[in-house]
């Protein structure tokens, strides 16, 4: 008589089930609150995480700086058009150019945490999520004597651990209404101008980029090109352009 062997369904199976189990729901309360990328989604069911403040105004923000080859010629731009702005900085880029940080405050923008490096969140950290948050924090606050209100994780995913670690630091998250994929290799003013209008509303936030640090070499030209028509458009609709600070959100976590 053939003795027969365990299917996937039988004993053997249940037991690797079981034993997997705990493993996806870590995975899954890791990565479902990333849902919250996907803008539409965003925009419709979570309109605060997404931004959406004040009507008459559009909050400008910029990822990836400070930058010291990059960063100076958005400040002088913005001077010219008498606009501010939120610049979601990188720790380790703080750490490495304070002189170039205090100065972005100095000339009226605001300062936010965008992480200690610029990282993918792959898997579950939240012991390091925690960390790295609470230093980036820490040394903008260190360097600039202001404690910054707004956290962006890096490319937009907001993890489980991310968002209780910005919880626990005091942090509020904000994402993006509208974008100008002005990282891309293939992207032109016109191209960013016409992505960002595409979705952008009346209390709408804007997603650029002061810097190529994490983007394609050269890419940040592209966006400082794009600037002047696209907050001149802005202007004509009757909105004003300046930082989260003026936006309407609740600063609180």
């Amino acid at each position: 008589m053939r003795r027969r062997t365990g299917a996937p369904g039988g004993r053997a199976g249940r037991v690797t089930a079981a034993a997997l189990a705990p493993v996806a729901a870590v995975a899954a309360a890791h990565i479902v609150p990333a849902a919250t990328w996907l803008p539409r989604f965003r925009v419709r069911c979570f309109p605060r995480l997404a931004g959406t403040g004040r009507p008459d105004h559009i909050a400008l923000t910029f990822d990836d700086g400070p930058d010291p080859v990059c960063t100076p010629h958005f400040l002088d731009e913005l001077d010219r058009l008498a606009v501010h702005a939120t610049f979601f900085v990188l720790g380790e880029r703080v750490a490495r150019h304070p002189e170039l940080t205090r100065h972005i405050a100095q000339r009226g923008h605001e300062l936010a945490v965008h992480g200690w490096t610029h990282s993918r969140p792959w898997l579950p950290t939240p012991g390091r999520d925690l960390r790295e948050t609470a230093r980036a924090a820490g040394v903008l606050y260190d360097t600039t004597g202001r404690r910054p209100y707004w956290y962006r994780p890096p490319y937009g995913i907001l993890t489980s651990g991310r968002w209780a670690a910005a919880r626990r630091v005091g942090l509020r998250p904000v994402l993006w209404t509208a974008w100008g994929r002005d990282w891309t290799p293939d992207a032109t003013p016109a191209s960013v101008r016409t992505t960002v209008l595409a979705d952008l509303r009346g209390g709408g936030t804007v997603l650029l980029h002061d810097s190529d640090h994490a983007s394609s070499p050269g890419s940040w030209r592209v966006t400082l090109a794009a600037l002047p028509v696209l907050i001149g458009i802005c202007h004509d609709r009757g909105w004003t352009v300046g930082p989260l600070a003026e936006h309407g959100l609740d600063r609180r976590p």
